[in-house]
């Protein structure tokens, strides 16, 4: 199947639709007549109609067929009401007991964690075949000596050529390898910030992030988010212009839980606000490597007086069982250095030179290319469930990459209760209070399609539907 073939047929579809041939609720021709009807494979038309219903142009209906939406393509975006909760000024950070309970179950990447697991990837098992080789080789050569503080230089390396392909030329002597990315901003909150100081961050903001300013007594101030174009920059300049920032932590690509990006002109202003303000900028670039269409260039590449601590990992884009991360420390590359050697002292020699064979034999890119149509696949399949068993009052914008998809439920709802009483069903839900320290998000909820949404987790999918 040729993809432009589908995309052709999308576009006309989506034309006519436009046109008003289709009226909203019109069931459209069936996937054999418009297979027949234009000569196209049942598979081709299936993709189109897949790209149409990402689009919100069309939904699904169990064994109905596709229906032309109710409402317009952009209806579904909807961006939290910008300072409606949150007053916008520095706050202690202070988690609820109901945030420590559901992290120590594990946040979920999965609705149903105990649904039949997906066959082994054939990447990751050649990635485990080049650890095990070096962990062999290590086992006479290195096993009583400590690794370079920096990490592994073949390493840093590779490091740096990936984001040489993302417009971004690194020094590898200001790469440090840490034990993933959460390790990386906590070393970087530890470099540049002492107790009590103030860090903006966006909202909804990383349950992780959140974590590690209540553990190292920092205060927060919540930037409204739109779960497209990301943290609001205009209420970012009001609060900086009122109050003294010490830290902007900010995910720049595919955001969790929003999947938002930051244009590069929003992106360019963030770095002269730090300029002007004298800010340090956290950039988490975990999911960097994650977009389906573009691989977005990070802020670091803007950065002109080392003023952007880059942290970065392997865990969401190859293995999450893989703690190798990076930082890229600025000005602060120093003070890191010695945070690394306090805190953790070395990293895996054996698990770096096994990434390193992996990575320079050309791996973990064709990983990437198979990886990130898989997950836009299962990100079509979890579009799919939700417009076939919930209801249209739902709202959401797609993400064009990440591994989530931020949904807004009706008002009555309370996702943090809903998370305790589906406990009993064997279903994993992350509630919206994950991602805030204010009274926000009540009715919200992270999906992810890091899984396929087939089977046993469709039909998980099927029973929350009901409860809507």
């Amino acid at each position: 199947m040729k993809e432009s073939l589908y995309r052709q047929l999308a576009d006309a579809l989506a034309i006519e639709i436009e046109s008003g041939r289709w009226q909203p609720h019109d069931r459209l021709p069936s996937i054999r007549q418009i297979a027949k009807t234009r000569n196209l494979s049942i598979n081709t038309v299936i993709k189109a109609f897949h790209l149409l219903e990402a689009k919100g142009l069309v939904i699904a209906k169990h064994k109905s067929g596709y229906f032309v939406s109710g409402h317009s393509p952009e209806a579904k975006v909807e961006p939290p009401e910008k300072g409606a909760s949150s007053p916008m000024k520095p706050v202690e950070v202070t988690l609820p007991k109901l945030f420590q309970e559901i992290m120590q179950r594990g946040a979920a990447f999965d609705v149903l964690p105990s649904a039949e697991r997906s066959q082994p990837n054939n990447n990751l098992i050649v990635l485990n075949r080049h650890i095990g080789r070096a962990t062999r080789r290590q086992a006479n050569i290195k096993a009583h000596y400590y690794d370079n503080p920096l990490g592994d230089l073949q390493l840093r390396q590779q490091i740096g050529l990936l984001y040489r392909e993302r417009n971004l030329t690194l020094d590898v002597e200001k790469i440090c390898i840490v034990s993933g990315c959460q390790n990386a901003i906590f070393l970087a909150l530890m470099s540049c910030c002492e107790p009590g100081d103030n860090v903006a961050v966006e909202s909804p903001a990383f349950y992780g992030v959140l974590q590690l300013l209540e553990s190292l007594g920092l205060n927060i101030i919540e930037i409204p988010s739109d779960p497209k174009s990301g943290i609001d920059v205009d209420a970012l300049t009001a609060v900086a212009n009122r109050w003294s920032i010490k830290t902007l932590v900010v995910t720049p690509s595919y955001a969790t839980p929003s999947g938002a990006c930051i244009p590069p002109d929003n992106c360019q202003r963030i770095i002269e606000l730090a300029r002007q303000k004298d800010i340090v900028i956290i950039e988490d670039d975990i999911y960097g490597e994650l977009g389906f269409q573009q691989q977005l260039s990070p802020i670091k590449s803007l950065d002109t007086d080392e003023r952007v601590i880059l942290c970065g990992s392997f865990s969401k884009c190859l293995s999450r069982d893989l703690r190798i991360g990076w930082i890229v420390g600025g000005r602060w590359h120093s003070n890191i250095i010695q945070l690394k050697l306090v805190t953790l002292l070395a990293s895996n020699q054996a698990q770096q030179q096994g990434l390193v064979s992996y990575l320079a034999e050309g791996y973990f890119r064709r990983h990437l290319l198979s990886y990130r149509q898989t997950l836009q696949l299962q990100r079509d399949q979890l579009l799919d469930t939700i417009n076939r068993f919930w209801p249209a009052s739902i709202r959401y914008h797609i993400p064009e990459g990440g591994l989530a998809l931020w949904v807004q439920l009706p008002d009555h709802i309370n996702t943090a209760q809903w998370y305790i009483e589906l406990l009993k069903e064997g279903i994993t839900l992350t509630p919206g209070m994950l991602f805030t320290t204010e009274n926000q998000y009540q009715n919200y909820l992270r999906l992810s399609f890091s899984r396929p949404i087939v089977g046993a987790r469709e039909n998980a999918f099927r029973l929350l539907g009901k409860r809507l």
